[in-house]
């Protein structure tokens, strides 16, 4: 079965209580005529359409609605930091428990039927607005209680609603409907794949040290391409159930089936060696079979027990199966830490392993950055390798704490970093990616070009296949076009015959240059 859990339950941290959504924002600044990438000497030019969107952005300043409007409406790339359990609304999930039978116990966490003294239906949330809101707070993170911290309380939520989740096609219908309205163009998502064979035969095998000796046990037989097998047909039966649940074989498809969607395989780093390592190899084995399946990151608390004690050695495992499967992407869960909750020692080291030692493509939150063994070279290193970095800001806060000035956002800027935003666990945090948006434009002082290239950045540095629309080693300092669009008006309904070919052979760039077209529309609406 495909598990979309995204983490199991956690002792009590050391922060400290109360780290609610971010609030939204309503003063924007105005946007400079020129916009200079950060990292960059050289500013690039801005256009007339864009001077113009600036000034209608500027003139917003004191109108919160007009701002929402116009954040909703700015085209936003695609979301590559997404667990789909998370993702799904809230009150979505509680509506699937209903359907599904499930039982509310006092703890508010849904489990099987009956439903005996001490429980209830999940159904009567329909019809009794209390027990409906008592769900959502236990979870998600509104209104969560003040004698938990927003680190537990974030991570508790996942344990309460697993037994919802089991459908990942109508959870990717909810999801993906939210991606197209909130003007995004693609989807790397998160779920388990195969998760119950794969632990079988992690623990039918047992683990060896020996990471080539072991790799060749799990293969044996055909043992590791039968697990392969249970998630082709696990994704097979979710794409079925999502064209269903989102209508797409009907005459009125749901905006959510025209969604580009790819899939992350999650491993559970707080796992026993062995199930760690038969995850990723069934992963890494996914990705170059499936092409639906991009890429592999670690999921679960980065500061459990387990996964301290054994976060080297897991970078390790890695850096030998990326060498026997090339063609899988690996992003990471690296640094999504802050001093009191770990060791400071445990803060110097887990984004340089995973890029140095794993090979991480990309790095999810990194928010301990500062705290590394020589941070500023490994910035620089991060910028030569172009290894972007995945932002939710709100998670970052209700997780950690941190926020504004806290936040490494702006260091990695300085040093060239590529950087996206992204979402998280959207459905647990009570935000959409537009309140991100937002919330960088009036934290950061971020113009409105600098909006337009983090959106641009969100599909350079996605998985998608075939070759990006934007020349090599132009973005994130420029984005200049590939050489055989270098002609047309980026986002033209009529591009040249080159530039068409070009499009047609490379789904990477024919979805940058639908976000351009957005692009042209939404600054056209600001003469």
């Amino acid at each position: 079965m495909i598990s979309t859990i995204r983490t199991a339950h956690r002792p009590k941290s050391l922060l400290p209580a109360g780290l609610g959504v971010v609030a939204v924002l309503s003063l924007l600044p105005a946007v400079p005529a020129t916009a200079a990438p950060v990292g960059d000497a050289s500013p690039r030019a801005v256009t007339q359409a864009e001077r113009r969107t600036a000034a209608y952005l500027d003139s917003l300043r004191n109108k919160p609605e007009g701002l929402k409007a116009f954040f909703k409406a700015l085209p936003k790339g695609g979301d590559l930091h997404n667990h789909l359990s998370g993702a799904a609304e809230t009150e979505f999930l509680i509506k699937l428990a209903g359907e599904k039978g499930l039982c509310i116990d006092a703890t508010m966490t849904a489990v099987a039927p009956p439903c005996g003294p001490g429980k209830r239906p999940a159904v009567d949330a329909q019809t009794d607005a209390v027990f409906l809101q008592q769900i959502v707070r236990a979870w998600s993170m509104q209104d969560f209680p003040s004698d938990q911290s927003g680190h537990d309380h974030f991570f508790d939520t996942f344990g309460k609603f697993s037994l919802a989740t089991w459908d990942r096609g109508k959870l990717l219908a909810n999801v993906a409907d939210t991606v197209v309205e909130q003007n995004q163009f693609y989807l790397e998502t998160m779920v388990t794949p195969a998760s119950d064979s794969a632990r079988k035969l992690a623990d039918a095998v047992g683990y060896d040290p020996d990471f080539a000796a072991f790799h060749r046990k799990l293969l044996a037989g055909g043992q590791l391409d039968r697990v392969v097998d249970d998630a082709v047909k696990e994704a097979d039966d979710a794409d079925a159930q999502f064209r269903v649940a989102a209508h797409c074989d009907t005459p009125r498809p749901d905006p959510g089936c025209r969604l580009p969607v790819r899939w992350i395989s999650q491993v559970s780093r707080g796992s026993t060696p062995a199930r760690v390592f038969t995850q990723m190899a069934v992963g890494m084995r996914l990705a170059e079979r499936d092409p639906r399946f991009v890429a592999v990151n670690l999921v679960q608390p980065e500061d459990g027990e387990s996964a301290l004690a054994n976060y080297s050695l897991q970078m390790r495992m890695l850096n030998y199966l990326r060498g026997q499967y090339p063609g899988a992407h690996l992003t990471l869960h690296a640094g999504e830490l802050a001093p009191g909750l770990v060791k400071p020692e445990d803060l110097t080291f887990h984004i340089r392993e995973a890029v140095l030692v794993a090979g991480a493509e990309r790095i999810g939150h990194g928010v301990d950055l500062v705290h590394e063994d020589d941070w500023r070279q490994l910035a620089r290193t991060m910028a030569q390798r172009k290894v972007a970095v995945e932002v939710p800001f709100s998670s970052n806060k209700q997780i950690l704490g941190i926020a504004g000035d806290d936040h490494p956002f702006n260091a990695y800027r300085r040093y060239g970093v590529p950087v996206v935003l992204s979402t998280d666990d959207p459905g647990v945090s009570r935000i959409d990616i537009s309140h991100e948006y937002q919330y960088a434009a009036r934290t950061y002082d971020l113009g409105y070009t600098e909006l337009k290239d983090l959106a641009r950045a969100s599909l350079e540095y996605a998985f998608r296949n075939g070759r990006s629309l934007w020349a090599t080693g132009s973005a994130p300092s420029g984005y200049r076009l590939v050489d055989a669009c270098r002609s047309d008006r980026p986002g033209t309904d009529h591009p040249s015959a080159r530039c068409a070919r070009y499009l047609a052979d490379n789904p990477k760039a024919a979805t940058e240059w639908r976000q351009e077209t957005a692009f042209a529309t939404f600054e056209s609406r600001h003469r």
